[in-house]
């Protein structure tokens, strides 16, 4: 047992300094905000739907709020007042994001707020208690000031739209009537082996008598499957070939699994490859660089791939784009040609080029140099791609790629 908890627990750290638990915070409160834009541009791009950016944002919001109630929470992390007020647990490896126990003792909490907050003084009361002790003792009111965090954190929680550690499948209807409707069905979960908020969507075609959601004799079966499959081992396939065999009338058309993370950032978390060296050359001041990987995986009961490096979309939109980058370096095309002929002849939404320009060019070459690393010489990064690097060229974040473009400000 003992082995079984140092294996879970040896990437986990405490953050016990004051100026790094608000620096982490504050990073998260930038990137929650980030990645509502983020779900935005690839609806724009085709890559989500409208109902999939609505139900993202929700989670994202609920996100938010646990950041912003555990910041709260540790407020006082690190004041060198003799006491201790507690530390924050997180995960350095391969996540960046709290440590699964904290969501545990946060849902916990929850259950007895309002007690917590009867028990108290208002905030006025204590606001006025500080000056007091300010103006009158000449000291700080350290104990008052834990008392005002502790109480902005039990209201925070009372405000509820948590992430909570399990978010209960929700059925959201899509279309059709009588024997055949189909249902975006979407739960998450906070994965206890990755620390890693996640989030599923399935598409399901529902040919029970009554509907799904009405249907007390499947409804509640069908939660407590979807749950108890919600773990990041398990692939998508299984999970949904699972839950087709359950339920005889109900048919998944599409499965996706969404990490938000991992969060990697030079001043907290272990970090090597390609994403060591994206920190590094961002240049950012002292513990104010980040990165934040949002990985989909998509599931279709036709589709098989084994586990190798890469998704296996990645891997062919990285093929794509490097060949696209070859065809320019040896004159076979125009960037704008290569685009068009992909997006009219194949019906892309957009050229690889352009794509890449999107992605940033400095982001793609390190994905390839990894992919040439671990795959082989066919994803080998062209010279031309490595000299636009070289010059700066990064795509639309520069104004300059494949592309010219308005310059992000």
């Amino acid at each position: 047992m003992t082995d079984a908890k140092e294996t879970l627990t040896r990437d986990h750290a405490p953050i016990t300094d004051a100026f790094a638990a608000r620096r982490y915070f504050a990073k998260f409160e930038a990137i929650t905000g980030h990645l509502g834009r983020v779900a935005a541009e690839l609806e724009s791009e085709g890559e989500l739907a409208r109902d999939e950016v609505e139900i993202l944002g929700s989670y994202i919001r609920n996100l938010a709020h646990t950041f912003r109630a555990l910041s709260n929470k540790y407020l006082m992390t690190g004041r060198e007042t003799g006491s201790h007020f507690g530390s924050l647990a997180f995960d350095k490896h391969e996540s960046g994001f709290p440590v699964h126990s904290e969501l545990l003792t946060m849902a916990n909490d929850a259950q007895q707020a309002e007690r917590h907050l009867d028990g108290m003084a208002s905030a006025a009361r204590i606001k006025d208690d500080m000056v007091r002790q300010i103006v009158g003792d000449l000291t700080i009111p350290t104990k008052l000031q834990f008392a005002m965090s502790q109480r902005l954190y039990y209201e925070q929680l009372m405000q509820g739209e948590l992430f909570w550690p399990q978010m209960h499948p929700q059925a959201y209807w899509l279309s059709g009537t009588g024997d055949r409707r189909r249902y975006m069905i979407h739960w998450a979960v906070y994965d206890s082996q990755i620390n890693l908020p996640t989030i599923y969507l399935m598409e399901a075609e529902d040919t029970g008598r009554t509907s799904l959601v009405k249907d007390d004799r499947r409804w509640p079966a069908v939660q407590q499957h979807l749950i108890a499959q919600s773990m990041g081992g398990l692939k998508l396939l299984t999970i949904a070939k699972g839950f087709d065999q359950d339920f005889d009338d109900l048919h998944p058309k599409r499965l996706r699994r969404i990490h938000l993370g991992p969060m990697y950032s030079s001043a907290f978390t272990l970090q090597s490859g390609p994403i060591a060296k994206v920190l590094a050359d961002a240049k950012a001041p002292q513990g104010q660089d980040w990165a934040l990987a949002w990985t989909a995986a998509l599931g279709k009961k036709d589709v098989v791939v084994r586990d190798s490096p890469g998704f296996a979309s990645s891997r062919l939109g990285v093929a794509l784009g490097l060949e696209a980058i070859r065809m320019v370096e040896e004159g076979v095309a125009s960037a704008e040609a290569i685009d068009d002929a992909m997006r009219l002849g194949y019906k892309h939404p957009m050229g690889p080029l352009r794509l890449t320009d999107l992605v940033g060019l400095d982001v793609r070459l390190a994905i390839a140099e990894y992919l040439h690393a671990t795959l082989g010489e066919r994803f080998a990064p062209p010279r031309l791609l490595r000299d636009k690097v070289a010059r700066g060229e990064l795509g639309r974040s520069t104004g300059q790629g494949f592309h010219t473009w308005e310059k992000q400000r």
